[in-house]
């Protein structure tokens, strides 16, 4: 199989990548490389030619882009709330419109398999509950609004020649190269290595479905090799487990203590922005046999062994953090808001 993983230089794209290539698939990525190309160019120099890259924006979409392309993973765009609300204009060309166009010039070739990654955040602000793919969601957010409307788009597209896949994925942690500490467990883990304490906010009560990047990555394979009968025009949500941020940073804790470090805890007032909300995972295990299954114990553990522990300076990079390296970026070139003209 032939694949075109948008977004391919980010934090899932190169795990995603990495699976495929060792499925033996090809890959072809195209990513703005915000973030550098350093650890796609290494992937790709392990790949026996299998893994070609493209500096391009999904906003200004180059049909050469689907070119002898059997399936298309699109992770392509912001990824997160603050993100989103930090350039909503971005975010809404990049995770909508981009989104609904790229869905239809395959649709156009004939390029049949289409995952889409969308988020669970979209069952945030519905109230208590255990939340499924036929919840009726409210998006509340730039971020889950944008995804919101690219479902739509997709599933007003699908049909004979074109079966997307959506894919509601939870909050990620986990190691990738291209790593994030501005993901709640990675966030934990630096926090409790660089600074021995971590806050609970409001007690760290608030409920969250995680996954971690790996079973992304196979969750989007799971998709793409799927009988189109089965995944075509279908939502599925991905995760591993629904925890407390409480518990995530006794997990976290836990850990560290096994190494010698000592992590405190220590409750703060709440934000103003309260993330809460669980869902469930059955539909992809009942339809596809595949359950999302690295723990978030399991994770911390691989974490700890690749983290340069004792480097402060490294954890404290702003390229791991989305807001920290747009920041980096505009001062550099002088504030500039569009992304477009940054890099």
């Amino acid at each position: 199989m032939h694949v075109l993983v948008t977004g391919g230089g980010g934090y899932i794209g190169l795990e995603l990548c990495r699976q495929l290539l060792e499925r033996g698939d090809s890959v072809r990525v195209v990513d703005r490389f915000f973030f550098g190309d350093g650890p796609l160019r290494a992937l790709a120099g392990r790949s026996d030619g299998r893994l070609t890259h493209v500096a391009g924006d999904v906003r200004e979409l180059d049909l050469q882009w689907l070119d002898g392309i059997d399936a298309v993973s699109h992770l392509a765009g912001l990824s997160n709330d603050p993100t989103a609300e930090y350039n909503p204009t971005a975010n809404w060309k990049m995770n909508a419109i981009a989104t609904e166009r790229l869905a239809e010039a395959c649709r156009k070739r004939g390029i049949e398999r289409f995952v889409f990654g969308s988020s669970a955040s979209l069952y945030d602000g519905i109230g208590p509950g255990m939340f499924d793919e036929l919840t009726e969601v409210q998006p509340r957010g730039a971020y889950s609004i944008s995804k919101k409307y690219g479902e739509d788009a997709l599933l007003r597209l699908s049909g004979s020649g074109f079966a997307p896949t959506i894919l509601r994925q939870g909050t990620v942690y986990g190691w990738s190269a291209r790593m994030r500490f501005d993901l709640v467990v990675n966030t934990f883990l630096k926090d409790a290595v660089t600074a021995g304490k971590l806050y609970l906010h409001g007690g760290g009560w608030q409920w969250r479905p995680l996954v971690d990047v790996s079973d992304v990555g196979r969750a989007h394979i799971s998709c793409l090799t799927a009988p189109l009968d089965a995944v075509g025009g279908e939502i599925f949500n991905v995760m591993q487990e629904n925890y407390q941020v409480r518990q995530l940073a006794m997990l976290v804790a836990g850990s560290l203590s096994l190494h010698g470090r000592r992590v405190e805890l220590q409750e703060a007032p709440l934000p103003k922005l309260v993330r809460d909300y669980r869902m469930s995972n059955l539909k992809m295990t009942q339809r596809l046999g595949f359950t999302p299954a690295v723990t978030v114990l399991e994770s911390i553990d691989v974490m700890l062994a690749k983290l340069p522990l004792d480097d402060v300076g490294w954890l404290a990079n702003p390229r791991w953090y989305n807001i920290a390296w747009m920041s980096v970026l505009e001062e550099v070139h002088a504030g500039q808001r569009d992304f477009a003209s940054i890099y």
